[in-house]
Formats: structure tokens, sequence, C-alpha cells
């Protein structure tokens, strides 16, 4: 546990070879947390592997499902302070950063913000939070392919709040009753985890949907997207001038609901330097064989 200020103590932990190349996994969400199985996009042979939960949510303290719990110092500018002060407190002066969906976006402010410290990115599911991107999926795009299930997010919100469903939760998760949050919380984590995949996991949308862990992705998903992830519109794909020189692989799935590939295409376009790997039979899980492969690939070459 590291001990990152405001009362926040983050997860981390470190596998693979003491001596192999530096690596940080930037789970997304924002409030899912890291799993054992984030470790085997890296061969622990060639890498030194570092994973951690972002503030709130998986075994970092205190979680955003304790009702005392709030999200005051919970921002992207924090998650960006937190990863570098542990990068700095492991001794290492670059790294590899992976980050997929949200950690694509955490991924690309961390190193806007510290480009000497980032050796290679590796980046799958872009997500920047401009403003289309978050009313696609929060605010009826989506709905398009998805309204049976659409119709179940919209259910627990009346009639005259569902023209903005991202403020609409706000106020629901943020109810300090859990017989408001917390059905709130599994309506909101239900619709993105059961968009996730090409074909449908029953078994993934029922571990997202567990009380606690819903609760905390829920909260704070929700108050990154309200806030637009504390970005002015464009920023991240407008801030490539500081990483262009980094070498880059970019993975996208053909079909991702949750982050369509035109956020994909327009960081490509202003980035031409990096690698855009298209999947043509997949959705947005990494877990998704293709998805799964292809970052491996980059890994792979990545370690030399």
């Amino acid at each position: 546990m590291l001990l990152v200020g405001d009362g926040n103590r983050m997860y981390w932990e470190q596998s693979g070879n003491p001596d192999g190349k530096p690596v940080v996994f930037l789970h997304g969400g924002p409030g899912s947390g890291t799993s054992p199985w984030h470790r085997r996009f890296f061969d622990p042979e060639r890498y030194r592997i570092v994973l951690l939960d972002q503030r709130g949510c998986g075994r970092s303290t205190p979680h955003v499902s304790d009702p005392d719990a709030e999200l005051r110092y919970n921002t992207t500018w924090h998650l960006v302070a937190d990863v570098d002060l542990l990068r700095r407190n492991l001794a290492i002066e670059k790294w590899q950063v992976f980050g997929g969906s949200w950690g694509s976006a955490l991924a690309l402010a961390y190193a806007q913000s510290h480009p000497d410290a980032v050796s290679e990115l590796v980046l799958r599911g872009i997500f920047t939070l401009r403003r289309h991107e978050l009313e696609w999926f929060y605010e009826g795009g989506a709905a398009s392919l998805f309204p049976d299930l659409w119709e179940e997010f919209i259910a627990p919100i009346p009639v005259l709040e569902r023209s903005r469903m991202i403020e609409a939760y706000h106020r629901r998760l943020s109810d300090p009753d859990p017989a408001v949050h917390v059905p709130a919380a599994v309506a909101w984590t239900r619709w993105e985890a059961s968009t996730l995949t090409l074909l449908p996991d029953p078994e993934l949308v029922a571990s997202m949907t567990e009380a606690s862990a819903a609760t905390a992705f829920a909260r704070i998903e929700n108050h990154y997207f309200l806030h637009e992830g504390w970005f002015t519109e464009g920023q991240l794909i407008a801030g490539v001038g500081a990483i262009r020189h980094i070498p880059a692989v970019i993975v996208q799935g053909r079909y991702d609901v949750c982050t369509p590939i035109m956020t994909a295409w327009d960081l490509h376009r202003a980035w031409p330097e990096a690698e855009l790997v298209v999947i043509p039979d997949a959705s947005h899980s990494a877990s998704e064989p293709g998805i799964a492969a292809a970052l491996r690939a980059a890994t792979d070459r990545f370690a030399g």
C-alpha cells in the first residue's frame, strides 16, 4: 500500500522478473481495479510487471462503496500524480505504460504530463472523454444497437430526467441511502458490462454487478464522466505533440460499442507515428481473443 495523500492508500503489486523491463498496467473504468489475469499481457521472464488499483477501488482504501468515502480528491490529475509517485518510489527511471478504455485516457494524460518517464505506450479501446464520446454511450447513441439493454438502463430514471442520464444517475449514486445508490450502481454497471464483448458474457456481467464492486465502479465512473475527466474538450488528442516521439501501439476492436473506433481513428490521424491495429472480430474487452493476442504481440515486441 502506498500513501498517496488525502487519506488514500493505493494498492500496488509487482511480479515477473525484478530485473526485467518495467511496465505499469492502468486499469479501466475508472473504478474497476486490477485482477491477476492482467499480468498475462506481459512475458514474466522479460518484464517487471507493476499493477495498481486507482484511488477508491479494488484493494485501495478507502473503498468508494464505504458510505464515508468521498470523491473530492479523486480526479484524473490525482491519479497521474499517484502513478508517478509510485514510479519514483520504485526507483524506475522509465517504464512502459499499458492502458485500455479509461486506462488509455489515463495513460495519455500521464505520458503527456511525464513524457520523459515513458518508454512505450500500449493502448486499447481508446477513450478520451470528449462530449460526444460520453453522449454516445450514456445519453442514447448506443441504444440504437442495444435497445433492450438500454431500456433496463433508463428504467430507474423518471422520464423527465432522461435527457441528461449522467446527471440523473449522479443524483442517485450520491444518495447516502443504500436503498437508492446500490440499485442505481448495479443498473449503471450492468449496462456497461453487458456491452463490453462481441458476444454476451454472463459471467462477466455477474462479477461486475456484485453490489460492493458495482457501487465503487459506478460512483467513480459517473463522477469522472460528470466532470468530463477534468480535461478541456479534445485535450488528449490535441496534446499528442508531447508524446509523438514515444513508440506506441493502439489496439482497437472494430465493433467496440463502449468506445467506438472513431476515437482511435481520430487519435491515429493526429498521431500517425502510433501503429493502429484494428481487430475485425472484436468489441471492447481486453479478454477477447483477437485483442488479447494483439496486445501480447505489442508487449513482446517492446520487450526487446
